[in-house]
């Protein structure tokens, strides 16, 4: 019996989490819509564009034997990976932390990339 209470209480820990993580990808659609930004899964490639979302990842990963900052940008629609060529850390690019970035975006190795965007972070 205590082997199903604790199945039931963990099934019930699981879709409260789903349901944020549904109920946080559908706030950020809502924002970047008030925005009027373009949403990351309509963004056009190899054109300057502004996009907003919530950074999910930060890492520090080299490119090429140079220092290299990676962030992954989601805004409820897609992801789009955003990369400062020699940077190990940049204040306030955290993950959690709300941010708007502009740039070019191209695909390498079948991921969307924004090299070295220009950004505002959000309050």
């Amino acid at each position: 019996m205590p082997e199903r209470k604790e199945r039931s209480r963990l099934r019930r820990a699981i879709s409260s989490w789903a349901n944020s993580t549904d109920q946080h990808a559908r706030d950020l659609r809502e924002s970047v819509a008030t925005s009027g930004l373009t949403t990351i899964e309509n963004a056009p490639d190899r054109e300057r564009i502004r996009l907003t979302g919530t950074l999910r990842t930060v890492t520090l990963r080299p490119r090429g034997g140079v220092p290299a900052l990676e962030a992954e940008l989601y805004d409820g629609t897609g992801v789009i990976t955003l990369v400062w060529l020699g940077r190990r850390r940049i204040t306030g690019i955290d993950p959690g932390r709300a941010l708007t970035v502009e740039g070019r975006i191209g695909v390498q190795e079948h991921t969307r990339v924004m090299f070295n965007p220009r950004y505002e972070l959000a309050p």
